[in-house]
C-alpha cells in the first residue's frame, strides 16, 4: 500500500471535513506527527496491488470517488480517499505487480499527471497524462546512480507551470512567464497628480490592516523579535545620547536621546506606512550637530533655539515633499544604490563593534612588557603633574582649585582624573593604572556573544531536539545569548564595563526645559537663515529613510499588506518638528536595526512533507514588537537596577553579528566572492547565465568603488555632505547605460528575487 496525499484543486467541491469532532477515527492510534506535516485539505491516493489464485488474467480498476471517502484502515492517517488503483493478477508475478505500484505512485506525486487525474473524464485522458509525464521525466541508466544512495530533495522545487499550459513548443516562453520589471514600480510610488494624493492612498492602503496588525502579534516569534531589538537599540541610542552630550556640553545627553527615540518610535510604530522599519540615530546627524554646535558657538547664537529654527523647517520641507508625491522619486534607487547602502551601514556596524571593543584598551590598559621578576615593584600612584596644560589649569581656575592643597597619594582613580592628575609607576599606564583581567574578559564575552548567537540561530537546522524546541532556541536566539553572557559575567564577576542608563527623568542641564523656543535669545532673522541647513538636513533625512524603507519592502520579502511611503516620511516630518521644539535628538529609519527586524519575523512553513525543505512565506508584518520596544525603552530610566548587570561587550558582540548577518542576501558580496572563484566552481546564478563574468565583474569594481568612496566621505569631516554623495549613486547608476546594455543592466541591477527568475528561466526552458 502506497499513499500519497495531494491537495486537491479548488474546482472540486463537497470534500468530507474530517475532524476529532465529526470522525469515529481513534486518534489516539493515529501517527499525530506525521498528521501534522500534511497541509490542510490534503487526500489520499490509495494503491493495492495483489495476487489471487483463481485469477487467468490482470484485473486493473483507477477509481476517482466523489467526493473523497475517509476510508478507515488503508491509510497511514486518517485523511479522506480520493484515488483507488487496484491490480490484481494470477500468482507468480507479484514483483512485477508491486512495480506497476510504485509507477502510479509516481505518477501521483507529478503536479500535472496530479491536476489531470482529478479532471480527466475518460481513459484517455489519464493515457495521454501518461504520455506526457513521460515526454517531462529523467531516466537515469542503472550504472549512474546506485539505486541504494538516498537522492536528497531539491531546497527549491522547479515550478511546473509551463508543463500546464497546451500547446507551447519546446523553447518557446509560454505566456505569462516573460520576465516582469523589476525595480519598485507598485502603486505605492505612482504619482496622483494630487495634493497629497500619494498620502491618501497610503492611508486607504494601510487602514484596513490596522487592527490585523495587533493581532498578528500573538506569537512567540514577536516576543523573541521583541527582546532582542530592545537589547540591540538600546545600547546606540544611550551611546548617541552620550555622544551628542559630550558634543554639545551636555545640552543634548542620554535621557534627551531616551525619552526622543521612546517618543518617535511609538507614534511611528502606531501610526507608520511600515511598522517593520525601526527608527534610531545615524552617524551624519550627529556630524551635523558638531558643525552646528561649533558655529553657535563662534558666533554666539542659542544653539538649541537655532537647532530648532531647523527641525522645523526641515519638517515643513518633508511636508512639502509628502504633499508633492516625492517619494515617488524612490523608484529611481535601484539595487546597485540601496545595496552599496546596505553595505556600508553594516560595515560600519562592524567597524564601530570591533573599534568599540579596541577603545576598552584605553581605559582598561594593559602592560606589554612584564617583567616577572620584579612583581613585587610594581607600584601606581597619583601625583601632581610636572607641567599642567591650559586646561588642566582651566579647570583648576574654574573650581578654585589649588594643587598644593590636593591630597594627590589619596585620591582614587577616578578622582586623579577628574583632577587632572598624573599616573606614576610601573603598574601605570598613561590612562591609569594595568587592568589586563577586564579587557581580556571584554574580548572574552565580545566573541562568544558573535558565536553563541550564531550558533543559537542556526540551531532550527540542526539535528537535537524536537522541531518546537528548535524553532523556539532559533526565535529566542539573541536574548538567551545575552541572558547567558549577563549570567556568566555575574558568576565570574569581574568588573567589566556596563550599561550606563540615566536613571532620572529631567533634561541633563539645569538652564533648560522641556520646550525650546525656536527664536530664543537669537536674532529675529535666524529663524529665516534656518531654512538654508534645514535644505541640507532634509536631503539627509530623505535618503535615509527612504532608502531603508526601500530594502525592508523589497519584493522577496513577500510583504502582503503593502508600504507606505509617504505616510512613512509624514511620521518622520512631524515627530522630527516635535523632537526639535522639546530639544530632543532626531531619529530616522535605521538600515541595519530594520533589517534585524525583518529577519527576526520571517515565516516559513508549518505543513511540509517528511524532507521536504520548509517554504518562506513572508513576514510576520505587525506594530506590537516596534511599538513595545519604544515603550520598553522609555520605561528604562525605572530600569536601570535591572540594566545595570548587562556587560557593553555583549552588546558590542551583538552589534557585530547585527552586521554580519545583515550582510547575507546582499548580492555585492555574491558577485565580490566570484573574483577568486574559477568558472566551474561557480554557483548557479541567474545572472552568470545571461551576463558575461567580465561584465559581471565591472560591475561589482564600479559599485564597489562607490561603496569605497561611501566609506571615505563617512568617516571624514565631509561626513555632512554623506546624503549628496547617496544621492549620486544614482546618478552613476544612470552613466551606467553607456557602459552595459538594458538586458545587462536588468540582469544585475533588478530587484526582481534570484529564486523567482530562476524559476522562469527554468519555466521557459526545454
Amino acid at each position: 500500500q502506497i499513499v500519497s496525499p495531494q491537495s486537491a484543486p479548488t474546482c472540486i467541491e463537497n470534500k468530507n471535513d474530517v475532524s476529532r469532532e465529526n470522525s469515529t477515527v481513534d486518534f489516539s492510534k493515529v501517527d499525530l506527527h506525521f498528521m501534522k506535516k500534511i497541509p490542510p485539505g490534503a487526500e489520499a491516493s490509495n494503491i493495492l496491488v495483489g495476487e489471487l489464485e483463481f485469477l487467468d488474467r490482470a484485473v486493473v480498476a483507477f477509481v476517482r470517488l466523489s467526493p473523497a471517502v475517509l476510508l478507515t484502515g488503508l491509510a497511514e492517517v486518517p485523511i479522506p480517499t480520493r484515488f483507488l488503483f487496484i491490480l490484481l493478477g494470477p500468482l507468480g508475478k507479484g514483483q512485477q505487480y508491486h512495480e506497476i505500484g510504485r509507477s502510479i505512485a509516481t505518477l501521483m506525486t507529478d503536479e500535472v499527471f496530479h491536476d489531470v487525474a482529478y479532471k480527466a473524464k475518460d481513459r484517455n485522458d489519464l493515457v495521454s497524462g501518461i504520455d506526457e509525464f513521460l515526454d517531462q521525466v529523467t531516466v537515469l541508466p542503472p550504472g549512474e546512480w546506485d539505486p541504494t544512495i538516498r537522492i536528497e530533495p531539491p531546497k527549491n522545487v522547479p515550478s511546473q507551470e509551463k508543463r500546464k499550459i497546451p500547446g507551447v513548443p519546446n523553447g518557446t516562453a509560454a505566456h505569462g512567464d516573460a520576465e516582469q520589471p523589476g525595480g519598485h514600480s507598485g502603486p505605492e510610488l505612482q504619482r496622483t497628480g494630487k495634493f497629497f494624493g500619494g498620502l491618501i492612498l497610503d492611508i486607504k492602503r494601510k487602514a484596513p490592516f490596522f487592527w490585523s496588525d495587533f493581532r498578528d502579534a500573538l506569537s512567540l516569534q514577536c516576543l523573541a523579535s521583541f527582546l532582542f531589538l530592545y537589547c540591540a537599540c538600546m545600547s546606540p541610542v544611550i551611546t548617541f545620547g552620550g555622544l551628542l552630550g559630550e558634543a554639545t556640553e551636555g545640552r543634548i545627553s542620554a535621557i534627551e536621546s531616551l525619552f526622543g527615540a521612546s517618543m518617535t518610535g511609538i507614534a511611528y510604530s502606531l501610526f507608520g506606512g511600515q511598522p517593520l522599519t525601526i527608527l534610531g540615530s545615524t552617524g551624519p546627524v550627529l556630524v551635523f550637530e558638531k558643525i552646528l554646535f561649533k558655529f553657535c558657538k563662534e558666533y554666539g547664537l542659542s544653539y538649541l533655539s537655532l537647532r530648532a529654527s531647523i527641525g522645523l523647517w526641515t519638517a515643513i520641507l518633508c511636508i512639502i515633499l509628502v504633499a508633492t508625491d516625492a517619494s515617488s522619486l524612490v523608484c529611481y534607487i535601484t539595487r546597485f544604490t540601496e545595496e552599496a547602502f546596505a553595505s556600508l551601514i553594516c560595515i560600519i556596524f562592524i567597524y564601530e563593534a570591533l573599534e568599540k571593543l579596541f577603545h576598552l584598551s584605553e581605559t582598561y590598559p594593559i602592560n606589554m612588557h612584564n617583567d616577572l621578576d620584579l612583581l613585587t615593584k610594581y607600584s601606581c600612584s597619583c601625583v601632581e603633574p610636572e607641567h599642567p596644560s591650559n586646561k588642566t589649569l582651566g579647570y583648576w581656575q574654574d573650581y578654585n582649585i589649588s594643587a598644593s592643597d590636593v591630597p594627590w597619594e589619596n585620591l582614587t582613580v577616578s578622582e586623579c582624573k577628574k583632577f587632572h592628575g598624573e599616573f606614576v609607576g610601573r603598574a601605570c599606564g598613561h590612562h591609569g593604572p594595568y587592568v589586563p583581567d577586564v579587557l581580556f574578559w571584554s574580548v572574552i564575552l565580545f566573541f562568544s556573544t558573535v558565536t553563541l548567537s550564531s550558533t543559537l540561530k542556526q540551531f532550527k537546522t540542526s539535528r537535537y531536539f524536537p522541531t518546537k524546541v528548535r524553532s523556539v532556541v532559533s526565535d529566542f536566539a539573541v536574548f538567551l545569548t545575552i541572558l547567558s553572557m549577563v549570567l556568566i559575567d555575574y558568576a565570574i564577576g569581574i568588573p567589566s564595563p556596563k550599561l550606563q542608563v540615566p536613571n532620572a527623568f529631567k533634561p541633563t542641564r539645569d538652564d533648560r526645559g522641556w520646550f525650546i523656543s525656536p527664536l530664543g535669545p537669537n536674532p529675529w532673522w535666524t529663524v529665516i537663515a534656518a531654512v538654508i541647513p534645514a535644505l541640507l538636513c532634509t536631503i539627509l533625512i530623505f535618503m535615509d529613510q527612504q532608502i531603508t524603507a526601500v530594502i525592508i519592502n523589497r519584493k522577496e520579502h513577500k510583504l502582503k499588506k503593502g508600504c507606505g511611503y509617504h505616510l512613512d516620511l509624514l511620521m518622520v516630518a512631524v515627530m522630527l518638528g516635535v523632537c526639535s521644539i522639546m530639544g530632543l535628538p532626531w531619529f530616522v529609519a535605521a538600515t541595519v536595526l530594520s533589517i534585524s527586524h525583518v529577519n527576526s519575523l520571517k515565516l516559513e512553513s508549518e505543513c511540509s512533507a517528511p524532507g521536504e525543505q520548509p517554504k518562506f512565506l513572508g513576514i510576520r508584518e505587525q506594530r506590537v514588537t516596534g511599538l513595545m520596544i519604544f515603550i520598553l525603552m522609555g520605561s528604562s530610566v525605572f530600569l536601570t537596577s535591572i540594566l545595570k548587570f548587562i556587560p557593553m561587550p555583549v552588546l558590542y558582540g551583538v552589534f557585530l553579528y547585527m552586521g554580519a548577518s545583515s550582510l547575507k542576501g546582499i548580492q555585492l558580496f555574491d558577485r565580490i566572492k566570484l573574483f577568486w572563484m574559477p568558472a566551474k566552481h561557480q554557483p548557479d546564478f541567474i545572472y552568470l547565465r545571461h551576463v558575461p563574468l567580465r561584465k559581471v565583474h565591472l560591475f561589482t569594481v564600479i559599485q564597489l568603488s562607490c561603496l569605497v568612496l561611501l566609506w571615505i566621505i563617512k568617516v571624514s569631516r565631509a561626513a555632512i555632505v554623506f546624503p549628496m554623495m547617496v544621492l549620486a549613486l544614482v546618478f552613476v547608476r544612470k552613466l551606467m547605460d553607456f557602459f552595459f546594455t538594458k538586458r545587462e543592466l536588468s540582469w544585475l541591477d533588478d530587484l526582481m528575487p534570484e529564486s523567482k527568475k530562476k524559476k522562469l528561466e527554468d519555466a521557459e526552458k526545454e
